[in-house]
């Protein structure tokens, strides 16, 4: 087969005007491209169509193919499938006719369909392209797998490539992968850890189809083409916010089971909207191509995000959604539909450049038109008198137009009052035909104008890029779980909040309207419209706090959301009576994931919090680098420290790493930190303690076996942890008691089981670490949402 595609290719290169001594020079490979999930609905509308455009643009470069459509039918059923969807694809407009039925025949004869279920049928797939490429004498280029399968078999599969399917001699390997990945930062660390063990980060190609769009794939070279006019623009003294936009007119009938796991904000915001976000804001690069330094860039814009919590999104749902999950799903009336159709979220990034610029990330289904824009308004600073027509008194704004809408195509517009742009890409155009169309607020007339020369479908674009190699189009591990520790903590804040009601369409008039007022976020108008139904079984008292009794000490038990204000204000209340009596607070604070809630919550709504006053000490620590994040101290410093106006000096991370080694006995760590807190605190007691409590019953790092009564009166103390990083510092009983208050934090589903058990056992500190929590003159509360309370 490979010889008649060798002559085919000689064939069309002479007819380009290209002789067989170009395809010499090149020493072409073979390159074999496998779609996994090749008759699926994505392969379909876009995939074999992406890969007969890489055909067309390759056939005179030297390279020679063969193309696979995997899955789990068997090849006589899917083959007739597959090539009733080959037989579709179509050339751009400057490929004659002739020519491109010749390319669509070869593309053909160069396809098969081949069963990828089994292990053996990988090892059966690599044993036909080996023994093709040895009958023919080819040199292998490499090998594109293009996994078009849901996320749960990415692992499976990857690890049959990697047992199977690896080229050898120096051929690459490039698998690609399709969102979600992830449906959380956990998740997302697992399946980056599975697909790490089969493959490296450079052949992983986390493909996000909007990077492939022509204008996302053009705002950092506008900005880097124009920073002689943005450069002294594009801050917080100029920038009055930055919208990012994503409507959709269709609802999700057909894609609810996929949708109702997943909800908007994950299947958008999380992801293109970001990315978006992220290119408009990140630090321009010194060299474009270097994928290192744009990651690097963008993951400095992640860790200057202020945390985003349940006062920064507003969420709704259209009212056909219910039905169609009870339709699809196979739900009765009265279950409980809480997944958003449509959100809107409040960003800030707290550095010197951008603080204070509200960011406004939205999207939704059943909306009134079909358009994706982000666009930067700016300050005006000129007031017109009489003619308030006049340019100068216009919008100032940037806008990067995705496409559909009223412009119906891609184009980056700038306001004739700011500066008109360069044009130094020879792919794009200035347009200057009128139209009588107006693009937020101003006619087209106003605006400076610039399109792609050409149109190219987003896939098409990846497509090209992965067989480069080039990466700068793609999600790599760091940013994808940089960008699921940003969203995480608002989704589980989002977990129990009824969306507001829409009815679709333009009927939603002003409905979805927002409001911004400071770092928060709401709907401008108060009317909430929740079908009674939608109502469930939840009575009114399930939102309300409820102050008890557990173990015989006070008990405050509320939804995650109540729970975790209820915390926050009393521990305002704790820190402010501490300094009006002392002039000092000292609140010790555990690390996890348990506490971040909490943290946002005093970060953004706490400006009050007399945080000159208060003096952060550890509760525990892993022996880590205080950088790593795997360390408390980082977690708490980038969701609360780096947030707060708290004096350096104040800040008591624990002295883990000395001489260069960490949590060594004998370089004295825990006696040196037992001293700091002698030292600074009043008797060692500590005014307000927040303890967290694992699935083993450990608190702080106590855990259970580990004898905290050998510990005796010393303060802290080097533990073990029988996971990973085994070793610990943490605060021993003996400081814990001695506090003014003990707060134990306790939330999620997963709680339940251990609060039961908890109930009804007695004191035993080495099976129940946690029951060794028993203040000698203090106050111990039981912070614990109805999730852990009730199952």
């Amino acid at each position: 087969m490979f010889v008649t595609v060798l002559l085919l290719l000689v064939t069309l290169c002479a007819q380009r005007g290209n002789g067989e001594e170009r395809a010499e020079a090149q020493r072409p490979g073979h390159v074999s491209v496998v779609i996994v999930g090749g008759t699926g609905d994505l392969a379909k509308k876009y995939l074999w169509q992406g890969f007969f455009e890489l055909y067309v643009n390759q056939v005179s470069s030297g390279n020679t193919f063969s193309f696979y459509g995997g899955g789990l039918s068997p090849a006589d059923a899917a083959t007739p499938v597959l090539f009733e969807i080959l037989k579709a694809v179509s050339c751009s407009r400057n490929v004659s006719q002739d020519r491109c039925a010749l390319l669509k025949e070869q593309y053909l004869r160069l396809a098969q369909y081949r069963q990828l279920k089994t292990l053996e049928d990988y090892q059966d797939l690599a044993k036909h392209i080996e023994q093709e490429l040895q009958q023919e004498g080819i040199t292998e280029a490499g090998r594109l797998f293009y996994l078009s399968v849901p996320a749960f078999a990415y692992a499976d599969i990857s690890e049959k490539i990697n047992n199977s399917c690896r080229p050898t001699n120096g051929a690459w390997l490039r698998v690609v992968l399709e969102k979600p990945f992830g449906h959380d930062f956990r998740s997302a660390q697992v399946l980056a850890s599975q697909l790490g063990s089969s493959l490296k980060d450079e052949e992983m190609y986390r493909i996000d189809h909007y990077l492939g769009k022509q204008v996302v794939a053009k705002i950092l070279p506008f900005r880097i083409e124009n920073k002689k006019f943005l450069d002294p623009i594009w801050n917080k003294h100029h920038i009055e916010r930055v919208e990012i936009v994503m409507k959709e007119t269709l609802d999700v009938k057909g894609r609810i089971p996929f949708y109702d796991q997943y909800g908007v904000i994950r299947d958008v915001l999380q992801n293109h909207m970001t990315e978006v976000m992220t290119r408009l804001t990140m630090r321009l690069p010194m060299n474009l191509s270097s994928s290192e330094e744009v990651l690097q860039n963008q993951l400095q814009i992640f860790s200057s995000m202020l945390p985003l919590g349940r006062s920064q999104a507003v969420v709704g749902q259209y009212q056909a959604y219910k039905a169609a999950v009870q339709q699809e799903l196979n739900k009765t009336k009265d279950h409980v539909c809480l997944t958003p159709t449509f959100a809107a979220v409040l960003a800030h990034i707290d550095d010197t450049q951008y603080e204070g610029v509200p960011i406004l990330l939205t999207s939704g289904k059943m909306l009134d038109e079909r358009v994706g824009y982000a666009r930067i308004l700016f300050k005006n600073d000129i007031f017109c008198l009489q003619n308030h027509n006049s340019v100068h008194c216009k919008p100032k704004q940037v806008v990067f137009y995705f496409g559909h809408g009223s412009l119906q195509y891609p184009a980056i517009l700038v306001s004739k009052n700011l500066f008109k742009p360069v044009l130094m890409d020879s792919e794009w155009k200035e347009v200057t035909e009128p139209t009588d169309v107006n693009i937020l607020g101003l006619p087209i007339s106003d605006y400076y104008v610039q399109t792609p020369t050409e149109q190219r479908e987003a896939y098409s674009e990846l497509i090209s890029h992965i067989f480069a190699g080039r990466k700068n189009s793609f999600i790599s591990t760091e940013n994808l779980l940089a960008s699921w520790g940003l969203w995480t903590p608002l989704l589980n804040s989002l977990a129990n909040s009824f969306p507001r009601i829409y009815p679709g369409g333009a009927d939603n008039g002003d409905l979805l309207d927002i409001r911004v007022k400071g770092k928060d976020i709401g709907f401008n108008s108060e009317v909430v419209i929740i079908s009674p139904d939608q109502m469930g079984g939840m009575s009114a008292n399930g939102f309300q706090v409820m102050q008890g009794k557990y173990r015989g000490a006070d008990m405050v038990s509320a939804w995650a959301e109540e729970l975790v204000e209820r915390l926050a204000a009393d521990i305002q209340e704790a820190a402010e009576a501490a300094v009006d009596e002392g002039g000092v607070f000292h609140l010790a604070l555990s690390g996890g994931s348990t506490p971040l809630a909490l943290f946002h919550r005093l970060a953004l709504h706490h400006f009050s919090f007399p945080w000159r006053n208060t003096h952060v000490w550890m509760v525990d620590e892993r022996c880590v680098p205080l950088t790593e994040l795997d360390s408390n101290f980082h977690g708490m410093h980038d969701h609360l420290l780096q947030h707060v106006r708290i004096p350096y000096y104040n800040i008591h991370p624990m002295p883990v790493q000395l001489n260069q080694r960490l949590c060594v006995e004998e370089d004295g760590g825990a006696l040196l930190y037992e001293k700091e807190v002698s030292k600074f605190v009043n008797g060692s007691s500590f005014h307000f303690v927040l303890l967290g409590v694992g699935y083993d019953s450990h608190t702080a790092s106590l855990f259970p076996g580990s004898r905290v009564d050998e510990l005796g009166e010393s303060l802290v103390a080097l533990t073990e942890s029988p996971v990973k990083p085994h070793q610990r510092m943490s605060l021993t009983f003996s400081a814990i008691n001695r506090a003014r208050t003990v707060a134990l934090l306790v939330m999620g589903k997963g709680k339940h089981e251990l609060i039961t058990q908890l109930s009804r056992v007695k004191d035993n500190p080495d099976k129940w670490p946690v029951t060794g929590v028993k203040p000698a003159d203090g106050r111990l509360v039981w912070y614990i949402d109805y999730d852990a309370l009730l199952g």
